[in-house]
Parts: C-alpha cells; structure tokens; sequence
C-alpha cells in the first residue's frame, strides 16, 4: 500500500501542476483506484485462505494433525455446543441395515461409538463429506482392523472400520462421495459390517442423530449438538478418575480394547501384558506417567 500511496502522491502534483483541478477532484477520481485494489488484496487472501483450509480441513477448530491416533485431543475444550452443517453430504453406504447402534454396554464394560451397517465384503465405501485423510491403518485382528478417519470442513471427522481394503492414502484431500473403501471382517468383527463413526475433538457422537440410514439422507441440513458437561463437584476429582468416567462413557472406540485396572497394577505392567507401550497407554487415556492409577479404573489399550 505503500507504493499506492507515492503514486497517489506524485499523480496529484503531476495534476494540480499541468491543470490546476482542485485536491478534491483528485481525491475523487483516486478512491475508484484504491478500491480497486483493495479488492485485488481481500481477493488473494480469501484465495490464500481457502487454500490453507483446504490442505487443513476445520482449521480453526482443531490445534493438531497427525496420523497416530483417532483420539489424540484429550486436552481440547469443549464448547457448550455446536452446529454442523450437513449439506453436500454423501451416504457412506446404500445399505439400510443396522446390526448395532450407539451407546454403553454395561455387561462388555465398552462404550459402542458408531453404528454398525450390514455390508457385505467388497461393497463400496464413500467418504460422507469434502475433507482430508487423517489415519488409514491396520490394527489386525484387533479394534477396527483395516480402518481409515477422515476430517472434514464442517468439523465433523468420520471413521469407517473393519474393512476389507484401503483405496485412499493419509493426507490426500477427497470429496464427499469419494469411493474411500470397500466393506470387510477385518479387526474385532463377528461379520462383515461397516463400523461407521462421527467425532468431534475426539468426542463420539451418534451417526444416528445425523444421518438415517433407512431413508438414505441425513436428518436435517444443520445439525446442533450439546455437549454434556460435568457437574461442579465431580470436576474437583482426580484427573485419573475424571479420565476414566470419560473413557467409558464418551471419547473412546467402540472397537477398542479396555483393561480394568487392579491390585498391585502399574502402568508398565498393564502395558506388557496388553502388548502396548507405556507411552501410548498414556495417550489414549489422557494421562502421564505420574498419574496415581485406582483400583477398578478402565484403561483404553488399543
């Protein structure tokens, strides 16, 4: 703008000294100019802008980016609520059969994060909206098997586990409709299914409150969701004890692998036997070395 500015300067002399037209004319015939050009500038920094949001899909919802773990945003804050919108979505599946909703199992001690859909081995699996690659792993006979997450502009990140192939690659941008997969038995799974996942910061919420799989649509073009909040007195706890409520009830996979914690337990000896590193125990539940673990505490492994 500087340089705008001396050539402002020097046509107004060069006028005021050939044609005598008053300092105001020229301030007039000027301003068309200027807002041309601040046109030019709020032109390349929306295109530079969209661009940076493009390579990194909700950018100013999420602090971090790597291709490790589905939940590493133990530390985000929630806000009360917020609201996704839904539009230019894409149905990950044709399929309108659910074998297994959301929520707690008291009995198997896991929460159930997703939905799991009826598709059989080699059936196509679409990305539900424009966004980039975070994860496309391979946990075995474990947790989702062949999965892959995927973050999207609305801030939404979905998981699709159990698959029988991985067609795109970490960090690779896709569009909503995208083929992303093809359904399998792979990982934890007694059949072929889809085990279909909608986070937000790490927070599991019910695919079911936004997508109906029976009419092959989503619910409602915005979808406002509120985030529970705990009472006053039970932030007072221990952060060990407020991790493992956490752990059972909202922020873990379905699909993962749980260890109760017992008498005489450390975190190195729970993580030998569970074939994880200390380090890892420590991500997924959101702790450090130095926590004090309790008897009867539910530690995410895998």
């Amino acid at each position: 703008m500087k340089i705008s500015l001396i050539k402002t300067i020097i046509f107004s002399a060069s006028c005021m000294f050939c044609t005598g037209i008053s300092a105001q004319d020229l301030i007039a015939r000027q301003a068309p100019v200027d807002v041309k050009l601040k046109s030019v500038d709020s032109l390349a920094l929306q295109k530079a802008i969209r661009a940076e949001q493009s390579e990194f899909p909700s950018l100013d919802i999420y602090q971090s980016w790597d291709n490790e773990f589905v939940n590493s945003y133990g530390d985000a804050v929630l806000p009360d609520s917020y609201t996704f919108d839904l539009t230019g979505f894409s149905m990950p599946t044709p399929s309108t059969k659910i074998n297994d909703t959301f929520g707690y199992r008291p009995r198997r001690r896991r929460a159930h994060s997703g939905l799991d859909i009826k598709v059989n081995v080699g059936d196509t699996i679409r990305s539900a909206f424009d966004g980039k690659v975070r994860i496309v792993k391979n946990q075995g006979r474990r947790g989702y098997g062949k999965y892959i997450v995927i973050r999207h502009d609305n801030g939404l990140e979905t998981v699709y586990g159990h698959l029988s192939k991985q067609l795109v690659e970490e960090d690779q941008l896709v569009r909503a409709g995208d083929v992303i997969g093809l359904g399998g038995n792979t990982g934890r799974s007694t059949g072929s299914h889809l085990h279909f996942e909608t986070r937000f910061l790490g927070v599991a919420i019910d695919p079911a409150s936004m997508f109906d799989f029976e009419k092959q649509d989503v619910v409602a073009d915005n979808y406002t969701h509120v985030f529970k909040k705990q009472p006053a007195e039970k932030r007072t706890k221990t952060r060990a004890s407020s991790v493992a409520s956490t752990t059972k009830l909202e922020t873990t996979s379905g699909e993962g692998i749980y260890y109760k914690v017992k008498s005489g337990d450390t975190l190195s000896k729970i993580a030998a036997k569970q074939g994880v590193s200390v380090n890892q125990l420590c991500r997924l539940n959101g702790i450090t070395t130095k926590t004090v673990l309790q008897i009867g505490q539910v530690l995410r492994c895998s």
